[in-house]
């Protein structure tokens, strides 16, 4: 596996300094220029500004980047030809070498394998809505993989009820950072209950060490609330969505197209309310995962 560390990225696995794991594919499929560019780099700052070292994913030329370069950053915002990949998608990305965005998959398998322990996005993959069957790669590689993946929960347009029973069934715990339900991505809550709340990053990696203690393979999920202040509350983001559902239904927006269209239909619906409540939570989730990042890092010192 030809792994391609930024100098600050290979210096921080080799001092042992915080790492935070952020994926691509929020900027190159998830929001619209010039925010995309914008929430990268202020992503990365809240990283930095808590004591961690942030660790972007991406492939370039085929390799796995675990670290981002401004230019790199940039192509990712602004390119067209900048393919969406899942984990199944890996070896074609790397046996053609091409330039891709990571999901939450791909980002957490390359970030558990470059030796990160601590992984932030806005929201996971998930079972969709009406077509049971129809599962993310997200949730299989969370159920697999030994990393701390922080997040608002599960994107909305989500059938949020069938995929906190999946991940339930399959051994990921999901802890409510402050709360005692899981966050319903643009609102603070979904009436679906955490397995545990916890009130900050000692306890969270109090938890990690002993999943690994217990030879436990699966993420530790830890559910951070939008900011009150970014909040829309569910009943009005699922009037919202409805209208995008029906929107995509007429236009045949079907697979991998259909979570970036809704959110665009809901952004456009919403007057932008629901893109800046996911700014928000992207930063806010940025913060809360070097926090524990760096909490983990002093743990294995003390």
């Amino acid at each position: 596996m030809e792994f391609q560390f930024s100098e600050e990225v290979a210096t921080a696995l080799r001092e042992r300094q915080p790492l935070v794991a952020l994926e691509s594919t929020v900027i190159a499929h998830g929001l619209p220029y010039p925010t995309n560019l914008e929430t990268a780099s202020r992503c990365e700052a809240a990283v930095r500004k808590l004591g961690a070292v942030p660790a972007t994913i991406a492939v370039f030329g085929g390799k796995l980047c675990v670290g981002l370069d401004e230019s790199q950053i940039h192509k990712l915002a602004t390119a067209k030809d900048i393919r969406k990949i899942s984990r199944r998608d890996l070896a074609i990305a790397v046996g053609l070498r091409l330039d891709c965005a990571t999901t939450v998959a791909t980002t957490a398998f390359i970030a558990h394998r470059a030796g990160i322990r601590v992984f932030a996005t806005g929201g996971i993959g998930g079972v969709h809505r009406g077509f049971e069957a129809d599962v993310s790669a997200d949730l299989p590689e969370l159920a697999q993989t030994s990393i701390a993946v922080v997040c608002s929960g599960a994107k909305i347009v989500l059938d949020l009820s069938r995929t906190r029973e999946w991940l339930e069934t399959n051994g990921v715990t999901i802890l409510g950072w402050g709360c005692d339900e899981m966050p319903g991505f643009y609102s603070r809550s979904s009436g679906l209950d955490v397995d545990q709340r916890v009130e900050g990053a000692a306890e969270v990696v109090d938890i990690i060490r002993a999943r690994d203690a217990l030879d436990l393979t699966a993420s530790v999920l830890v559910t951070v609330p939008v900011p009150s202040s970014s909040e829309i509350p569910l009943d009005e983001v699922e009037a919202i969505l409805a209208l995008a559902l029906a929107d995509a239904e007429r236009q045949n927006i079907t697979g991998k197209r259909i979570t970036p269209f809704l959110l665009s239909r809901m952004s456009d619906a919403s007057e932008g309310r629901t893109l800046a409540a996911n700014v928000a939570l992207l930063e806010n989730n940025a913060r809360v995962a070097a926090e524990i990042a760096v909490s983990l890092s002093e743990a294995d010192v003390r």
